[in-house]
């Protein structure tokens, strides 16, 4: 496909990275709409954009039918580990995710928002580690035409996004800093969007997606337009 016009789905979109995402698939020349799916409205109007309320992500069955059309999922919802225990932890990361990617047809490419260090061995000492390993080697389980797990380390914000954490307003002075001393572990959400829009509209072989890979893909992409 030398110009593919793919239809993505999108959750997450009133937080930083999901907001992120949808915006920069709302820009992207290869994508013709976006369903953002979410429990509240997201504040932006566009041509491209649709919106479905989904009251409980638990319980995400009524979603079967609205989602049969499209071609990506790009799932950005996602929740800090930090004063969870375990058992709380895998409802809100393993479970809502698996029971959402449950509802996708199975002609979709889906990607996952993981997180650096990520154990895919699922027997590491770091909880949320092997939670969120758990969850990506599932994932490939369901039998989607393609799946990604993709695994950011520090995020630069976009400017201008209406659900910026407000604490980066503190932080942005570190990122220049950050790509010098640790390029690895550092990378803008525009890329990441960028990246994620990449493998949904040109599949690629690989399919957990490392912070350098982010930023190879995002150049790709920017290259296409």
């Amino acid at each position: 496909m030398e110009n593919p016009q793919i239809k993505v789905i999108v959750t997450g979109v009133t937080g930083m990275v999901g907001e992120g995402v949808m915006l920069e698939a709302l820009r992207s020349p290869f994508v013709k709409e976006v369903l953002a799916i979410s429990r509240k409205p997201s504040g932006h109007k566009h041509p491209k954009l649709k919106e479905y309320f989904l009251s409980d992500f638990y319980q995400p069955e009524e979603i079967k039918e609205v989602v049969k059309d499209y071609d990506a999922c790009l799932f950005c919802l996602g929740v800090s580990s930090v004063g969870m225990k375990e058992e709380e932890f895998r409802r809100k990361t393993y479970d809502l995710t698996l029971g959402f990617a449950a509802q996708m047809p199975k002609h979709i490419s889906f990607s996952y928002i993981s997180g650096m260090s990520t154990d895919s061995t699922e027997k590491g000492s770091i909880m949320w580690a092997r939670v969120k390993g758990k969850t990506e080697n599932d994932l490939k389980k369901l039998g989607f035409r393609d799946s990604y797990s993709f695994r950011p380390g520090y995020l630069q914000p976009m400017r201008g996004n209406k659900f910026t954490l407000k604490y980066y307003k503190y932080i942005d002075w570190m990122y220049p800093l950050l790509l010098l001393v640790a390029g690895k572990t550092a990378s803008t959400l525009e890329e990441l969007a960028k990246a994620m829009i990449e493998v949904a509209a040109f599949p690629t072989e690989k399919k957990t997606i490392e912070v350098v890979d982010i930023k190879a893909l995002a150049e790709q992409m920017s290259n296409r337009i």
